[in-house]
């Protein structure tokens, strides 16, 4: 008999969900050029911290910081980490496991 697991589909479909939503934030700073670079400041501590809390160990660690950096690289905002921390953590780290 297989164990159903609920709170971790609804982390899944949670942790995915918000990682659009994140990504979008971050890419929002395109909309008004160079002027939209400098609230990456503010976003960029902001998303790193979103990542740590939405994953934990190293995964949210490492992700923390390449989060962070990404946003306060200028132009680099069209990388979406958050959805791809979501693909590595649930289909390429399981994948792995196997």
């Amino acid at each position: 008999m297989k164990k159903v697991q609920i709170g971790k589909t609804d982390n899944k479909k949670r942790n995915f969900f918000l990682g659009i939503l994140f990504d979008a934030i971050g890419m929002l700073s395109f909309t008004v050029p160079f002027v939209g670079e400098f609230s990456d400041v503010v976003w960029a501590p902001i998303a790193g911290y979103l990542m740590t809390t939405m994953y934990k160990g190293m995964v949210g660690k490492v992700g923390g910081v390449v989060t962070f950096l990404e946003e306060i690289l200028p132009f680099s905002d069209v990388i979406p980490t958050f959805t791809l921390t979501w693909i590595y953590n649930y289909w390429l780290k399981n994948k792995n496991a196997s």
